[in-house]
């Protein structure tokens, strides 16, 4: 699980650049679109609302563009209409890859996925292939320095959350999704600064991998996320955080 948060962190450095930013601005404006869309535009009453907005404050997204973004969802204002869908597929290593999208042209998008994969020395499976694998999560990274071990197990089990994972540089606080913001308000409330907090996917499989299957992994990912429609990459790949310490240099 030390793989999803020194991934983490690699992703946290490339969204330092404006050019990444506006990436994920457009990304985090479609997300909030489809979740006003089918969950309606109050935060209190929309959790994957609430967390989309957080996210996208978490970038310093200007309020303007996540009101409008609310805005397109709920129907105030015309915009596109976003479909979303996943992809599955295998990359270098036998790695399993779910990349999940947001599309106004659903054959645009299939092709560009299946040429990434192709280019990239991946393979795009049938739909289910690798999907079982993947199981929703919340999780939460907590500098060291921040707080005491026990004390961060303490409030975090306490408001919720399901285990604390201990290894490598970050504290990694994983929760069943729905716990995702209790527990961050629980860390809040205690002055916890949290490095980063994200409902995502974690597989139950992990498959190792050396540092040219690593390299090639992350090479695929990245050409998958930088594709304007792919939302959000989930892998199951690990490797040692020497290696992906070297590979986000």
């Amino acid at each position: 699980m030390s793989g999803h948060s020194k991934w983490a962190t690699i992703k946290r450095k490339k969204a330092a650049t404006d050019q990444a930013r506006g990436k994920l601005f457009s990304k985090y404006i479609k997300e909030i679109t489809i979740a006003a869309r089918q969950g309606g535009g109050d935060q209190e009453a929309n959790p994957r609302l609430r967390t989309a907005i957080a996210a996208a404050k978490s970038v310093n997204m200007p309020a303007a563009n996540i009101e409008r973004a609310v805005k397109r969802g709920t129907g105030e204002i015309e915009g596109a209409n976003y479909e979303e869908t996943q992809y599955e597929g295998y990359g270098p290593g036998g790695v399993a890859l779910l990349v999940e999208v947001a599309t106004d042209n659903r054959n645009r998008t299939a092709g560009d996925i299946r040429h990434i994969f192709t280019k990239n020395g991946g393979n795009l499976g049938e739909a289910g292939s690798v999907s079982y694998l993947f199981k929703p999560r919340g999780v939460i990274l907590v500098e060291k320095s921040a707080v005491a071990e026990d004390t961060l197990i303490e409030i975090t089990l306490e408001a919720g959350a399901d285990d604390v994972n201990t290894e490598g540089e970050s504290y990694e606080v994983l929760t069943p999704p729905g716990r995702l913001e209790a527990v961050k308000q629980a860390l809040a409330s205690r002055s916890v600064p949290v490095q980063s907090a994200e409902a995502t996917k974690l597989s139950s499989l992990q498959v190792p991998v050396g540092e040219k299957d690593a390299e090639a992994v992350l090479r695929l990912v990245d050409a998958l996320e930088d594709h304007d429609d792919v939302l959000r990459v989930y892998s199951n790949f690990t490797a040692p955080d020497e290696v992906l310490a070297r590979l986000s240099r």
